[in-house]
């Protein structure tokens, strides 16, 4: 059973930065692309960012690029999502889920999921 935990959400002013980490249990967790998705209340689940295996590859949404990084240290099986200059569009419960062998933004190739981290952005 893979378990993934996501932790650093909360609240933070517009303009403020916040820093999510997933970790994983896995111990094949390098052999594995990472995700990063979001979901506001009322919408469905949206792709944030995603990174390759060793790193070398991240893909982002439009709506975040320029304004968040993820990274990866397979060495702690964990990855992290450094969110700045936060908007309160950006409001959402944050899920880290572990994918297929390339960076992706399609949800269905995303096979485990973490319970969330909330994160909401005031004005």
């Amino acid at each position: 059973q893979v378990q993934l935990v996501e932790s650093g959400g909360g609240l933070v002013q517009a303009g403020g930065s916040l820093r999510l980490s997933c970790a994983v249990s896995r111990r094949t967790f390098s052999m594995y692309s990472m995700g990063w998705f979001r979901q506001a209340p009322g919408k469905e689940r949206d792709f944030v960012a995603a990174i390759s295996r060793l790193g070398r590859t991240t893909i982002y949404s439009e709506s975040v690029k320029g304004r968040f990084t993820i990274s990866r240290d397979n060495a702690k099986n964990t990855v992290y999502l450094q969110m700045n200059s936060l908007k309160p569009e950006d409001t959402a419960v944050y899920y880290c889920a572990t994918g297929g062998l390339q960076a992706t933004g399609q949800r269905e190739q995303y096979d485990y999921w973490g319970q969330g981290t909330q994160v909401t952005v005031s004005s």
